[in-house]
């Protein structure tokens, strides 16, 4: 379809939020159209075409179809449904069409409006802006032709990425402060096409950013504070991980800190069909999060794609979509971007419920047949890339999942676990032990490097494994038909359990550890666990243990640099010394 060309066609069929037209010009897959709710000028709904049957298209429709006939107009826009990507994107709150919702509310009341939509990037900033490049530079898609300050990083402004092949900048604007609509510079192709750089272009989000040199294998350990996670479970730089759990185990306050706390420079929030209290949490608490980093609030790096389970279902797709293209934008920058989505599981029942409006053939539970395929599909889009500046960029993809009674089977946990390289599966039997968080130890699995020794990781391991074994034997036969060794193998666990494993997230100092404590801390756990000790009788194992344990829980609330830090660590030893015999 020519740029600028709209077609209006027909409303044959409405079926909840979805439509179906007859089209007499070219309809594309994905196309954004606008559908008048009767003869209301002023009320068009945003929708997308899903599918295109001989000269039938059905739409998704992102907003409320109510009043909505056959016969009313649909007018095609002859584009993808796409963002805008420019400065200003951080520290805003976007629905799952990139509508500002602070500026939407403003505008529609105490209940939002259908049929309004908004510019995402604010007109009237100016930027400091500082070029880069100069005129006579050659430069292709992607290259950057100058920068700006976006908080605490460096926005560079680019050749946008939608452009194709080798241009020529004929002049570049010198430094000073713009708005994002002002011309950066002006490029010409080979044919003569003259073209203005601004500080805002547009993506279609279904089609990931590719514009890299080389994609890279994730190895780097992506430190995010948290021990369960760096020792036992690690997240890579530009990898991917998922959070299952029932309802109450504590995931959104693990993501709160994974995104406080992990070795990111942007993070994404994607509230996709989350419960409205919860993102209400979620947009009261960001903003006053303290980001370790900058001493600022955490909000100045984060962007927030809000789409709750009150709002429309279709919009739930777009906004992980949204979401992740926004967290490609930023890799192009060479940063570390960390998007968290919770929960995939409300975009997979979006799925399945446009799925059944199709009439398509349903998958396991009802799900699509091709749930998996679109799960991995957004999954891919994260990784560690190396740009041709030679820079390297990341996108790191978390999603939590909300199997319905914690049943890890389902099929969106299953399609889910296929393609991620880190499980944190949270446990019910854990949180409401309040043992946090709830990541069970012998259930989860990651396939990237711990920050501590591996041997060391897999040895403690397996005293949780044993430990949990002999626990379910004292249930049975109790704990006086449990041998003394055994018995210490199980106190060894729990030792380990509570003074490692678990993590007091509101406390400064043992809500996050850094990678040099935890190697620190664990190597002095590990030769607790290795080491033999002279315990004659159950309830002395028991007494001695319990002791140690709180001296060590004790010790996680101290800073290191401390003088209380080292006196309590020599009690430790003293106390280690008195039953220690030799290591095993």
């Amino acid at each position: 379809m020519a740029e600028g060309k709209k077609n209006t066609e027909k409303v044959v069929a409405v079926n909840g939020n979805m439509i179906t037209i007859e089209f007499t010009d070219r309809v594309m897959q994905n196309e954004v159209a606008f559908a008048r709710v009767g003869d209301d000028a002023d009320t068009k709904l945003k929708s997308e075409v899903i599918r295109v049957r001989g000269n039938r298209a059905d739409l998704q429709v992102f907003e409320s179809t109510n009043g909505l006939k056959v016969g009313d107009e649909v007018e095609f826009t002859g584009e993808l449904l796409s963002v805008e990507l420019g400065p200003g994107l951080l520290t805003q709150v976007y629905d799952g069409l990139q509508n500002p919702l602070p500026l939407l509310a403003e505008k529609s009341g105490f209940f939002l409006q259908r049929g309004v939509y908004l510019r995402a990037l604010d007109r009237t900033v100016k930027w400091a802006y500082t070029p880069v490049a100069a005129a006579g530079d050659k430069v292709r898609p992607g290259d950057r032709v100058g920068f700006v300050p976006e908080g605490i990083i460096r926005h560079y402004i680019m050749v946008p990425l939608a452009w194709k092949g080798e241009w020529t900048l004929e002049s570049v604007t010198p430094a000073g402060e713009y708005t994002i609509d002002d011309v950066m510079a002006v490029a010409v192709n080979e044919q003569g096409e003259k073209r203005n750089i601004t500080m805002t272009q547009q993506w279609p989000v279904k089609i990931p950013i590719s514009d890299y040199a080389e994609k890279l294998l994730p190895e780097k350990t992506l430190v995010t504070q948290q021990r369960t996670i760096d020792t036992f479970f690690p997240v890579a730089v530009g990898g991917t991980f998922c959070t299952p759990g029932p309802f109450g185990a504590g995931k959104t306050v693990l993501q709160h800190a994974i995104s406080r706390y992990a070795e990111a420079d942007v993070v994404i929030i994607a509230a996709c069909g989350e419960r409205a209290g919860e993102v209400v949490e979620i947009l009261r608490e960001f903003p006053e999060l303290e980001d370790p980093r900058t001493g600022q609030p955490l909000i100045n790096r984060s962007i927030i794609i809000c789409n709750t389970s009150s709002m429309p279902v279709a919009a739930r797709e777009a906004s992980v979509y949204t979401a992740v293209t926004l967290a490609e934008y930023y890799r192009q920058m060479g940063l570390n971007t960390l998007l968290l989505a919770d929960s995939t599981s409300r975009w997979a029942q979006a799925l399945r419920e446009m799925s059944g409006r199709l009439e398509e053939i349903p998958g396991e539970e009802a799900f699509p047949a091709y749930l998996e395929s679109l799960i991995a599909g957004f999954y891919e889009r994260a990784g560690l890339v190396k740009l041709r500046t030679g820079e390297l960029g990341s996108v790191t993809i978390g999603g939590a999942v909300s199997p319905a009674g914690g049943n890890f089977e389902e099929p969106v946990t299953q399609a889910t676990l296929k393609v991620v390289g880190a499980f944190l599966g949270l446990s019910r039997e854990r949180s409401d032990a309040r043992r946090y968080p709830a990541i069970h130890p012998l259930d989860s699995w990651s396939k990237y490097k711990s920050v501590v020794d591996q041997k060391e990781v897999e040895f403690a391991r397996g005293i949780l494994r044993q430990g949990a074994e002999v626990n379910q034997m004292m249930k049975v036969i109790g704990e006086e038909g449990t041998s003394l060794n055994d018995f210490v193998v199980y106190l060894k666990s729990e030792f380990l359990d509570y003074v490692y494993l678990q993590q007091n997230t509101f406390d400064d100092v043992d809500g996050a550890t850094s990678a040099e404590r935890q190697r620190y801390m664990f190597d002095r756990i590990y030769k607790v666990l290795s080491g033999a000790f002279s315990l004659p009788d159950k309830d002395t194992a028991r007494s001695y243990f319990l002791n140690l344990r709180q001296m060590f829980m004790d010790l996680n609330y101290l800073a290191m640099d401390t003088q209380e830090f080292k006196d309590q660590e020599a009690a430790i030893e003293a106390k280690i010394a008195e039953r220690s015999t030799v290591n095993a």
